[in-house]
């Protein structure tokens, strides 16, 4: 199922050792399992013989015996129920797209991963037997807008708002990390599947021919397809030596400009339109700034080091996979 190998490298400051695997079935709780990954997440580990629990908020009426139930916002957590799980993945939170982002907003978007994680950290470093790893997803936001210049796991952060809350989201696994569980922070970029994210929404224009560059469009897109992003949540489970930020986008970033012409090609349609910059930031503030406007130039190497492969490095490819083509 995974797409392991056993080469090793010497290119990069990352010890080059042979993978250590573990690929018996696991019992794994996910958090997030109702969103757009959780819910391939869910099917992939289960087509691959492992058990998915899912956690879900508890509304106090119709809650199930054998169900496990939290509530971040009220600081809640049945701990008894976290016992005896190998893998936590822990992939909740609001999302960062829906809307402009007043300071309401921003609290949101920032008290659903920073509390959530504080809540289940904690919960797992004072079980009796802790899980082998706790997956915990972040963002490549944590850098920022770095236009060309080349960005590793070793690149420092960014400023403004999603570096920061990056920041804390990663920093409120520690809890975890001190009981010595394995922590895995998964810095994702954008996802490629026509069932969610930034490609479902732009899917209706380009398809219809009004598909272009958003602003100057030579700011950088760190991407990775669906497909290899599952294999990558798997390897960081199963591979004792992935520990720490990983970033999960393709080898092969590419800038806006790039991934429209990339699309329309493969959609066979023009990409003749394009949005000024000035009127994304009018329509969308802040949010539009950084997450439109902004980019930066992703490289995950440190899964690379370990040895893992993508089998869609390219993204001619990715699209070509993700829409049939």
């Amino acid at each position: 199922m995974g797409k392991f190998s056993t080469r090793t490298r010497t290119d990069s400051p990352i010890e080059s050792v042979q993978p250590t695997l573990n690929n018996q079935p696991k019992k794994i709780l996910l958090t997030g399992s109702t969103g757009f990954i959780g819910t391939q997440l869910t099917s992939f580990l289960t087509a691959g013989r492992h058990t998915v629990i899912p956690m879900f908020r508890s509304n106090g009426k119709d809650d199930k015996e054998d169900a496990i139930y939290w509530n971040p916002a009220e600081g809640t957590i049945d701990s008894s129920k976290l016992e005896g799980m190998d893998v936590v993945i822990h992939l909740s939170g609001a999302s960062i797209a829906n809307g402009r982002w007043s300071e309401e907003r921003k609290g949101i978007i920032s008290r659903s991963r920073v509390d959530s994680t504080v809540l289940l950290s904690h919960a797992l470093s004072k079980l009796r037997k802790p899980p082998e790893v706790l997956v915990s997803a972040s963002a490549t936001g944590y850098y920022g807008d770095t236009g060309k210049k080349i960005i590793t796991e070793r690149s420092a952060p960014g400023s403004g708002f999603l570096p920061t809350v990056s920041q804390e989201w990663e920093r409120s696994t520690k809890p975890a990390s001190n009981a010595g569980i394995r922590v895995v922070n998964l810095r994702t970029g954008l996802v490629l599947s026509p069932l969610g994210g930034f490609l479902k929404q732009i899917l209706p224009l380009f398809r219809l021919g009004l598909g272009g560059k958003l602003g100057s469009g030579k700011q950088y897109m760190s991407w990775i397809s669906m497909d290899d992003l599952l294999h990558v949540v798997l390897f960081a489970i199963t591979n004792k030596l992935v520990k720490g930020p990983i970033n999960v986008t393709s080898p092969k970033p590419v800038t806006n400009e790039k991934f429209t012409k990339t699309l329309g090609h493969v959609l066979s349609r023009p990409t003749l339109f394009s949005v000024p910059a000035s009127a994304i930031r009018l329509l969308f503030g802040e949010m539009g700034k950084d997450l439109v406007l902004g980019g930066c130039r992703v490289i995950p190497e440190n899964i690379l080091t370990l040895g893992f492969k993508f089998s869609h490095p390219t993204l001619e490819r990715a699209l070509k996979h993700v829409l049939e083509k």
